[in-house]
């Protein structure tokens, strides 16, 4: 390839016409289309202006305007978009946008190429361009939804859980997303999610065990116990890390069956007896409260 002279301001020029074009796709038009022509045109561009001179000026701003591009697209577009939106439609433009930014990420990073194969290399303090398009991402619009997203994806583990009709695929789609943009640095953005999630299975199953160990009989305690296993079961394997489900039946067992496995026990014992724990109710009053209430 003979090398071709591109002044700097003709070569930002040609390199805007294909940000421009670019972010369409993340303006909701992800059937946006380059074709080979344009291409080749946007990769050379970069490519003479970097290989043209000795000096690594023109190279860095060509870094920089790779950066910026991203940056400018989050904060005219991607945060306009979500940063109103709540509960459920919050994560389905959330799911979107991700999908769009991350297409239109990799058509610049084809462009830029030549920056991620000679470029950066010799300079071990620059993040690749992939890099750069999920820090910025990460940084700019992750972290500051993180904790609405978990919000929103609670409520809708907590309406499923309580037999509302949610999506599914929805809720998958979200927390696969937090695995992929997890921090390579140390910040695990599931493992968080996983730990609050825990945490809110562990006050529910707890207020249900003692619910239940007041109104119904062992038998029926058990029932329940066992239902309830099997249905975190299969929401886990819907839409949970594969890892997730096995602390969730150890969360479920703990606060339904082994922390109050005496109490179980004794209950079972009195009624075989034709007694009455001090935590149950007895059945007459039960059905007292029953006529009461009717």
């Amino acid at each position: 390839m003979i090398l071709k002279y591109i002044p700097l301001d003709e070569g930002m020029m040609i390199m805007d016409e294909a940000i421009v074009k670019a972010k369409k796709i993340i303006e909701g038009y992800p059937e946006t289309k380059f074709s080979g022509e344009e291409y080749q045109r946007f990769y050379e561009c970069v490519y003479f202006m970097c290989t043209y001179h000795s000096s690594n000026e023109k190279t860095m701003q060509l870094y920089e305007k790779f950066r910026n591009s991203l940056e400018e697209s989050i904060f005219s577009t991607v945060l306009p978009t979500l940063v109103n939106k709540q509960g459920a439609n919050l994560l389905r433009e959330f799911v979107v946008i991700w999908s769009n930014y991350k297409l239109m990420a990799r058509w610049l990073c084809r462009f830029f190429e030549y920056l991620d194969r000679f470029f950066i290399p010799q300079h071990i303090e620059l993040e690749s361009l992939n890099g750069i398009s999920f820090s910025c991402f990460r940084d700019l619009v992750f972290k500051k939804l993180y904790c609405r997203l978990i919000e929103a994806a609670l409520t809708l583990i907590n309406q499923e859980r309580e037999g509302q009709q949610i999506d599914c695929v929805l809720l998958k789609n979200v927390l696969d997303i937090f695995v992929e943009i997890s921090d390579y640095k140390g910040a695990n953005y599931y493992e968080d999610f996983e730990r609050i999630m825990l945490t809110e299975i562990s006050g529910y199953y707890s207020r249900l065990a003692s619910e239940w160990l007041l109104y119904d009989s062992s038998a029926e305690y058990v029932q329940k116990v066992f239902w309830c296993l099997n249905r975190e079961k299969q929401r886990a394997r819907q839409y949970l890390h594969p890892d997730t489900e096995v602390k969730i039946v150890q969360v479920v067992r703990y606060h339904l069956l082994d922390q109050i496995a005496n109490k179980l026990m004794e209950k079972r014992q009195a009624e075989n007896s034709g007694m009455v724990t001090d935590y149950q109710v007895p059945i007459n009053l039960q059905m007292s409260n029953f006529i009461i209430v009717a």
